[in-house]
């Protein structure tokens, strides 16, 4: 059973608010760094990271790991909301 908060309360549509403005913004990410990795890697190539140029680094592994690290945020983040939900819902 999920932890969210009944979807007729007031405290749903403010989950639910929140909810959308955190995965809009890891998209918004997301997003940047796909088109930067994609469209724009000989500017990134003038940068130099760890003796490589940062598009090839970014190519390579630098969007993976960020688009990792977005995983992460979103379930520690969506934890976070959930249980602040679920207890103000148990108050």
């Amino acid at each position: 059973m999920s932890d969210a908060p009944r979807p007729e309360s007031a405290a749903a549509r403010r989950h639910w608010r929140r909810t959308l403005a955190l995965t809009l913004a890891l998209l918004a990410v997301w997003f940047v760094v796909t088109l930067v990795t994609s469209f724009m890697p000989e500017r990134l190539n003038d940068w130099e990271f760890l003796g490589f140029p940062l598009g090839f680094y970014f190519a390579a592994q630098g969007a993976l790991l960020i688009y990792l690290a977005i995983v992460g945020i979103h379930t520690w983040a969506m934890n976070r909301l959930d249980q602040h939900y679920k207890d103000a819902r148990d108050e």
